[in-house]
C-alpha cells in the first residue's frame, strides 16, 4: 500500500530512521531497493519534510490538554520515549505545500481515564504546543484547532473526548474561565 508514488522528496521510497517490528518485518527491509534508513537527524528535519506536497504527519499521544498541548513522551514526570519525532514531523507537514499535522489518540487509557485531559500531569513533557496543533482525531470525531481560539479549542476537544468524560471536562474548563 505504501508506494510513495505521490512524493516530492524521496519519490517511490519508504524512509525511516529505525525498524522495529517482526522477523517478517526485517527481512522484508533487509535489501529492499524502496527502503531508505537515515539518521533522525535527516528524516525528522522539519525543511526536509516540508518539502513533501501534501505531507500528513500522524503521531499519537499520552494525553493532550483542552487547550491542545500534546504530550507524547512522558506519563507526568516517567520518561517513555525520547525527544524527538513528534513536533519535527507535525510542524514539518504543516510548512509543507497542502501538509497537516495530525494527532490520532483513542479516548480512552487502557485504565480507563481520559487521554484529553483538563491539564497535563505535573512533569508531562509537551511535544506539540497548543499553538502547533492542527488536527485531533479520536474514535469519537475530529477537532480541527489550527487557529482557533481557546473556547473553541476546548469545546471540540470535549467533543471528541470519551462521552464519560466529558461532562467533566467541560466542568473543569467553565471553572477556569476557558468557555
Amino acid at each position: 500500500v505504501v508506494t510513495g508514488k505521490h512524493k516530492t522528496l524521496w519519490p517511490g521510497k519508504i524512509v525511516g530512521s529505525f525498524v522495529y517490528g517482526t522477523r517478517a518485518l526485517y527481512d522484508f527491509v533487509d535489501g529492499h531497493p524502496a527502503v531508505e534508513l537515515h539518521p533522525a537527524s535527516i528524516v525528522n528535519d522539519p525543511y526536509r519534510i516540508a518539502r513533501n506536497h501534501k505531507m500528513v504527519s500522524i503521531n499519537t499521544a499520552v494525553e493532550i490538554d483542552i487547550t491542545g498541548q500534546v504530550c507524547s513522551e512522558s506519563i507526568g514526570h516517567v520518561e517513555l520515549s525520547g525527544v524527538g519525532g513528534a513536533f519535527e514531523t507535525h510542524v514539518g507537514a504543516q510548512r509543507g505545500n497542502g501538509g497537516r499535522g495530525i494527532v490520532a489518540v483513542r479516548s480512552l487509557a487502557a485504565n480507563g481515564q481520559s487521554k484529553i485531559v483538563f491539564e497535563l500531569r505535573p512533569g508531562a513533557k509537551v511535544s506539540i504546543s497548543r499553538n502547533d496543533i492542527d488536527t485531533v482525531v479520536t474514535e469519537h470525531g475530529v477537532a480541527e484547532l489550527l487557529g482557533r481560539s481557546v473556547a473553541q479549542r476546548v469545546k471540540a476537544l470535549v467533543a471528541v473526548a470519551h462521552p464519560d468524560h466529558r461532562s467533566n471536562l467541560l466542568k473543569q474548563a467553565t471553572a477556569a474561565g476557558y468557555v
